[in-house]
């Protein structure tokens, strides 16, 4: 039987999933409490015809078998010192994925900073920098966001943004058209979103529709 998260991911195309995404609250329940933040920025891995993507020409190694998994499967990989969080978006044999670029902290703030004690600023603006304030490495690599620790919330987000940008994907070079497809998608204006410019933040809302 499907799943609300198995549904919200397979009934759409990646990218459009990638975009819908952004004010979802992603929640880690840890020893010592909940940490829970709105996605903010994503980036689309379309598997086989990806050239940008791990699973390029169906490439298949022990390190990216999670990709091969039903969909809300959890990918992370390492890259340098760095651990970066993905999410299954297809079924089972359809590696497509959407990397978690960018969050905003809602819940747990004190517990991220102990994690990643740096100026709010920069806590949680980038991949690998989110996964250091979660307290995040690989353990968690191919579990599924309905049974572990980390999961989806798809009922109580209430983060709708007001404008939503798309830009080529960032890092992915000599790929040729996939270096400039443009399958990053963010929140306009939300602080918390990497490479975004100091003028262009929107201090009050953050992007975010204002609640009512």
């Amino acid at each position: 039987m499907a799943t609300k998260l198995t549904e919200f991911l397979t009934q759409r195309s990646t990218p459009e999933i990638a975009a819908s995404l952004l004010g979802k609250q992603l929640c880690l329940q840890t020893p010592t409490g909940m940490l829970t933040a709105w996605i903010t920025e994503t980036e689309a891995y379309l598997g086989a015809k990806d050239a940008g993507a791990h699973a390029y020409q169906n490439h298949q190694t022990a390190r990216n078998q999670a990709l091969w998994q039903p969909a809300g499967t959890i990918y992370i990989y390492q890259m340098r010192a760095l651990f970066l969080l993905n999410i299954v978006t297809q079924k089972a044999g359809v590696p497509e994925c959407v990397l978690i670029r960018g969050i905003e902290p809602v819940e747990g703030l004190d517990q991220m900073q102990r994690q990643r004690p740096v100026q709010l600023a920069n806590l949680t603006n980038g991949p690998g920098k989110l996964m250091q304030a979660l307290g995040l490495d690989k353990t968690l690599n191919g579990q599924s966001l309905d049974d572990g620790p980390l999961s989806l919330d798809l009922q109580t987000s209430i983060r709708q943004p007001q404008l939503v940008e798309r830009t080529a994907r960032i890092g992915i070079v000599n790929k040729g058209e996939w270096s400039t497809a443009p399958l990053r998608y963010y929140v306009a204006g939300n602080p918390f979103v990497s490479h975004i410019s100091r003028r262009r933040l929107d201090h009050e809302q953050h992007g975010w529709v204002p609640l009512v």
